[in-house]
């Protein structure tokens, strides 16, 4: 590895006790085991997203709370409605985690590339056929509310803020999360990502041409674009050890094109290798990389150029989850980092890369094919590789 890339000091390695991923998955842990394992489908095609065909997305199937709580009104949106459907499945497991710390010491720092604006969607469609008395208010589509709403609803005092890179952002809160803990200025902080479908991103992603006619397939030789999804994922970083560590974060930028990667995958290959080096663990160790594997052209091509680089003739285990979730955009992140978990949790399963060919330039790598694990693995790889060149790479392991 070209050493100008090799510039990551080691990191503290920060425990996660609590985690929660809700998605096209579902969210039992068998459904989504068995969903990454097996051939199932759970992404559906629907009608009225775009103006011209329906476009098959990854929609969470289960129902949301009703409505938020009165004190977070101003903030309701269905974005919030999904981040607290979620948080409410670990709240108490949350709570108990948490329990005497100081509550300046805890803090929050979320994902969304989203935010409200599906909300906002209905009511400008009621505004522009008609009902011009209508009051629409902006603030629930605004990208910082999600951790303001969240802090608010937890009553937690410390550091709360909404980072939004595109397709890195949940990836990046779990980056912000650790150096918070380790300058001290958090004892626990809460973190991940949270995004909704919406027309906005599905037609900005049809007029690049990038929306694939079927179900995706990341590294497929015919393959031809994405498909988009939405999840809600939380996970809880804490100074002390736990079964979960997040060991390493490598962060690179680009700044190559505002939407394509640099074609070689150097900034994708320098987010990975500084992601083994923060970590202090050497490419031999790690036993599975989660692609970010959108199923474009440029990008599945320039991943697998930096996989060379970093993994040259380790053949580590890789697969992409996107084909089962759909791209999840501001929180595909943070829900593929919580698939990760889980595998290291169970120890007895991968998820399988989508079974059509693969493109014969990206077919010298080690795809899972088969779900069933051999023997245990110690750490696994997260890729997310977002618009401009924003690139993280997220290693976790098993703890104590």
């Amino acid at each position: 590895m070209n050493q100008s890339l090799s510039l990551q000091a080691p990191l503290q390695a920060v425990g996660i006790p609590v985690s929660v991923g809700l998605s096209a998955l579902g969210q039992e842990i068998q459904h989504i085991r068995e969903h990454l394992t097996t051939p199932a489908n759970p992404l559906t095609l629907e009608s009225g997203l775009l103006a011209d065909r329906p476009v098959w997305v990854g929609r969470y199937a289960e129902a949301l709370i009703d409505k938020v709580p009165e004190s977070l009104k101003t903030f309701a949106s269905r974005n919030l409605r999904f981040a607290l459907t979620a948080l409410q499945k670990i709240e108490v497991e949350l709570q108990q985690q948490t329990a005497g710390i100081d509550p300046t010491r805890l803090s929050i720092v979320m994902g969304t590339s989203t935010s409200g604006i599906s909300d906002s969607e209905q009511l400008l469609k009621q505004y522009f056929n008609g009902n011009t008395s209508l009051e629409i208010s902006y603030q629930p589509q605004e990208m910082g509310c999600l951790a303001k709403a969240l802090q608010r609803y937890l009553d937690w005092q410390g550091a709360a803020y909404t980072i939004s890179t595109a397709c890195s952002s949940s990836a990046k809160a779990f980056a912000a999360g650790q150096r918070l803990i380790q300058a001290g200025l958090a004892d626990a902080v809460l973190v991940g990502g949270v995004d909704t479908l919406c027309q906005l991103t599905l037609n900005g992603f049809n007029s690049l041409e990038s929306l694939s006619a079927d179900i995706c397939q990341p590294c497929g030789i015919n393959r031809d674009g994405i498909n988009i999804g939405e999840a809600a994922a939380l996970f809880l970083l804490t100074r002390t050890s736990a079964p979960i560590m997040l060991y390493g974060v490598g962060e690179s930028m680009d700044a190559w094109h505002i939407s394509a990667p640099h074609p070689e995958g150097l900034g994708a290959a320098t987010a990975m290798q500084r992601a083994l080096e923060s970590a202090a663990i050497t490419a031999e160790q790690v036993g599975y990389i989660n692609l970010h594997g959108t199923a474009t052209p440029q990008n599945d091509a320039m991943e697998i150029k930096a996989i060379r680089q970093v993994f040259p003739g380790q053949h580590v285990a890789i697969s992409s989850t996107k084909h089962k979730t759909g791209h999840c955009l501001g929180a595909a992140g943070a829900i593929e980092a919580f698939i990760c978990t889980q595998l290291l949790k169970d120890q007895h399963w991968l998820p399988v890369h989508q079974h059509t060919d693969i493109d014969p330039d990206l077919a010298d790598q080690n795809y899972v094919s088969e779900p069933l694990l051999a023997g245990n693995i110690n750490y696994v790889l997260s890729n997310s590789f977002a618009f401009g060149g924003s690139n993280i790479s997220l290693l976790f392991g098993a703890g104590t």
